[in-house]
């Protein structure tokens, strides 16, 4: 097993979206966000093509009504085939025909499938979930965690002492995040610490949460909080769509 199978057998795989239809954006990549998948959307196979190379093990879906001409998905699919082997590939397309299904399936040998994109996404959807745990894509990750701590648009406001203090948030998940505060605190673990509100870019959310700990990393004390299981559900929803637009962020400038 290659290192980046190790790797991504931790961690999980990354799965590609690449000129995915409205439909798809709206049901099925939603969809997978919501069930923890890393999720990335891109229009640009030429640069994906570079991406590929730094993440050989990754999920793609091609729609490939657009881009190219049909032909010429043939030709770059054999391409990323052979040269990223350990790349699993799925089609979407609008034509039904089984002459072309049969092409990709049994002679190019693409081993996610082939969809057939004017059929109702939300019949998709759960082929496109047996497809990923077949693969195991989430691998022993449970949680999709974005890191944030260069960033200026998440924040945490809480009491303490009596008072309302701002911190900076490093990272955050649906199950808890990591702070830092400009003054050195003392939070007792597992206290529990109500009306927290948390801002994410222009969301700011209200939860709950209970200190699991700290940790000093470069000198810098980090309290580790998880959230009770009271949280709003809502709020998860919002909570993953805001670290699905950040890993996406992060990687168009990866591949820019």
């Amino acid at each position: 097993m290659s290192d980046s199978n190790i790797s991504s057998d931790i961690t999980g795989k990354k799965v590609f979206f690449l000129y995915p239809t409205a439909s798809v954006q709206n049901q099925i990549i939603t969809e997978l966000v919501q069930q923890e998948f890393e999720v990335y959307i891109t229009k640009d196979h030429n640069r994906l093509s570079y991406i590929l190379k730094k993440y050989p093990d990754s999920v793609l879906f091609i729609n490939i009504d657009d881009g190219m001409p049909e032909s010429e998905w043939e030709k770059w699919i054999r391409t990323i085939l052979s040269s990223q082997p350990d790349v699993k590939i799925g089609v979407f397309s609008s034509n039904g025909d089984e002459a072309l299904r049969e092409r990709y399936v049994n002679i190019l040998k693409i081993t996610c499938g082939f969809m057939i994109s004017k059929l109702d996404m939300s019949k998709v959807t759960p082929k496109i979930l047996d497809i990923l745990n077949i693969i195991n894509v989430k691998g022993r990750r449970k949680y999709i965690r974005a890191t944030v701590e260069r960033e200026t648009n998440a924040s945490i406001n809480m009491p303490y002492g009596g008072d309302f203090i701002n911190g900076t948030i490093k990272d955050i998940s649906v199950v808890g995040f990591s702070c830092s505060f400009d003054h050195d605190l003392v939070l007792a673990k597992n206290s529990l610490i109500k009306d927290i509100q948390i801002k994410l870019q222009s969301m700011l959310l209200k939860a709950e949460a209970v200190v699991f700990g700290t940790r000093i990393e470069y000198g810098e004390k980090k309290f580790v909080l998880l959230f009770t299981q009271r949280i709003d559900p809502e709020i998860k929803v919002k909570i993953r769509k805001y670290i699905q637009v950040n890993l996406q962020n992060k990687i168009d400038h990866e591949i820019i």
